[in-house]
């Protein structure tokens, strides 16, 4: 019994780090784009992103229970030495893609060490296929919609304000970025802090805590917290590249991508899917660069990219995997 409270102990402390990681990760998701319009000063923009996180969070755990029920068959398929395994892989992986400064998602971080973890404890059968197949098409098809839709926005604003002087629009849209930060920083943390939740709701379920899988007011709690504590101390290698090695972002064309970003994760966060923030991020800066002109993207930078949201489920399957060989000699 001392042991299991010990593993479900460490199970819970290795989600909060991870949360924690996951938060100054992907600040750079939320104050990015105006940060390098200079729309807000940095510190008051993490202080913004930290505040707002943490009621995001406290939104709602549709996107929890997808994370704790859709990658497993069941809770009995899981123990608590294959949540502490699929949780240093995505938090090694996380660490090494920040020290890159190489935006990576969070999210596949996560699916990649469960999925890792469990195929080389459990095997093929206690993988929810039909579940992972949901959650892959959501973190596939959302930055690949966010790029169309961003395009679209950019279009549309230009289209309205394209008589104006640029100076004008600039100025004015400066101000307006606060606010559309405001709301990617609300939509992230109501997307993201709850996997989190998810991984310390499975956890706590198949340790016969909780009778069904219904995330606690306390668990929702410390993976807001953790997560606003992170963001508090801020992702400045990441924001350097997402907010100016994509595309040379201006006010409006900043405004763009986060209003767009911010409604393609919180629409995802009515669906109960879990997306990454920094493809859906990325991707509208990609979207709105192209509706300046195609060459106006650094695609070389985009490519890289790409290639590291690629690698990131199966490198973070092979970690989970590595890592429960590892937790089975400490704690077998």
């Amino acid at each position: 019994m001392h042991e299991l409270q010990y593993l479900i102990f460490t199970v819970i402390i290795l989600a909060l780090l991870f949360d924690f990681i996951n938060g100054f990760h992907d600040t750079a998701n939320a104050i990015a784009t105006s940060v390098s319009t200079r729309a807000i000063h940095p510190s008051h923009a993490i202080i913004m992103a930290a505040f707002l996180n943490f009621a995001g969070a406290m939104y709602s755990t549709g996107v929890a229970k997808t994370i704790g029920a859709d990658i497993v068959k069941s809770a009995q398929h899981v123990d608590e030495m294959i949540l502490i395994a699929a949780l240093t892989g995505a938090v090694i992986w996380n660490i090494l893609t920040w020290w890159l400064a190489v935006p990576s998602s969070s999210s596949h971080a996560l699916v990649g060490g469960v999925i890792g973890a469990v195929l080389v404890s459990v095997g093929v059968e206690g993988l929810n296929l039909w579940g992972i197949g949901k959650i892959v098409i959501a973190l596939i098809a959302s930055p690949i919609f966010a790029i169309c839709t961003g395009c679209i926005v950019m279009l549309l604003l230009y289209r309205f304000f394209g008589n104006f002087s640029p100076s004008t629009v600039n100025d004015k849209f400066r101000k307006m970025q606060i606010l559309s930060a405001a709301s990617m920083a609300f939509s992230h943390g109501s997307n993201d802090a709850q996997k989190t939740m998810g991984i310390m709701t499975l956890a706590l379920l198949s340790g016969g805590y909780i009778d069904a899988f219904e995330v606690p007011t306390y668990v929702k709690v410390l993976a807001a917290t953790a997560m606003a504590c992170g963001t508090a101390i801020g992702g400045w290698r990441i924001i350097k590249t997402i907010g100016g090695k994509i595309f040379k972002l201006e006010p409006i064309s900043g405004f763009a991508a986060d209003l767009n970003s911010s409604i393609v994760i919180f629409t995802a966060t009515l669906l109960h899917l879990p997306v990454s923030t920094t493809h859906v991020v990325s991707g509208s800066i990609m979207g709105v660069g192209t509706a300046k002109r195609m060459n106006a993207v650094r695609w070389g930078v985009a490519q890289q990219m790409v290639l590291a949201w690629v690698m990131t489920i199966p490198c973070t399957a092979a970690m989970g995997a590595l890592a429960y060989q590892a937790v089975l000699m400490i704690f077998g």
